[in-house]
């Protein structure tokens, strides 16, 4: 793909571009954003994840926090929460150790998991990002969900690639046409951060059916 290095998409975009293209366009396209107590729960997980003590050895294992990954192919780049180098046989060279290492990326979460595949479509981009780094294939990787303190292992199957490399193709497709799809209202703009932005007339509408059986139930007798 030949796009410049500036205008490479955030993979942390593929968890706005699947909970809505609309949400996405928003932010990327049109540069808008807004906190909630969402977004910044979110923040407070992946900081303590990017500890500035970097670099941690454990062992036959190299831990990385907050590793920059892009890939060209792709067009998009972010950064690894954590990276395990786990010392393996078959696998990559790192400067300033002995051996080789196979990395596994671990990416933090708020909550529990979903049931949609969008922490691990965002996943799946960073290993396809390390792949092209590293020149190595990474075999699986890992989401840890602040709720339940546990890891889940996510297989990184042909499949998954596909529809991370397909999601990657319709995000840049919106990117350089500047398109922001119309949306209709539903539940999950509830917890929109952007939904003021968004729906302003929804919201305004709200407003005044809550004024309204505020003022019902303050004349009650």
């Amino acid at each position: 793909m030949n796009v410049g290095e500036e205008d490479y998409l955030m993979i942390s975009g593929i968890q706005h571009f699947l909970f809505c293209r609309r949400q996405w366009a928003l932010i990327h396209v049109e540069q808008q954003w807004a906190d909630n107590e969402h977004t910044v729960a979110g923040d407070l997980m992946h900081k303590r994840a990017h500890d500035p003590l970097l670099r941690e050895k454990r062992e036959d294992m190299l831990i990385v926090r907050a590793l920059p990954v892009s890939s060209k192919r792709l067009g998009i780049s972010g950064e690894c929460d954590i990276v395990e180098f786990h010392r393996r046989e078959g696998g990559i060279r790192l400067y300033g150790h002995r051996g080789e290492y196979l990395p596994y990326p671990v990416e933090y979460k708020k909550g529990r998991p979903k049931t949609e595949e969008e922490d691990i479509l965002q996943l799946s981009a960073q290993v396809l990002c390390l792949e092209e780094m590293f020149s190595t294939e990474i075999p699986q990787g890992a989401l840890f969900y602040g709720e339940t303190r546990r890891r889940e292992t996510v297989e990184i199957t042909k499949e998954l690639r596909e529809r991370t490399e397909a999601i990657c193709s319709e995000m840049r497709r919106y990117y350089e046409r500047g398109y922001t799809p119309k949306v209709k209202g539903g539940k999950k703009c509830r917890s929109c951060s952007l939904k003021e932005i968004c729906l302003p007339e929804l919201e305004k509408l709200r407003s005044v059916r809550t004024y309204i059986e505020n003022r019902m139930y303050e004349e009650e007798p």
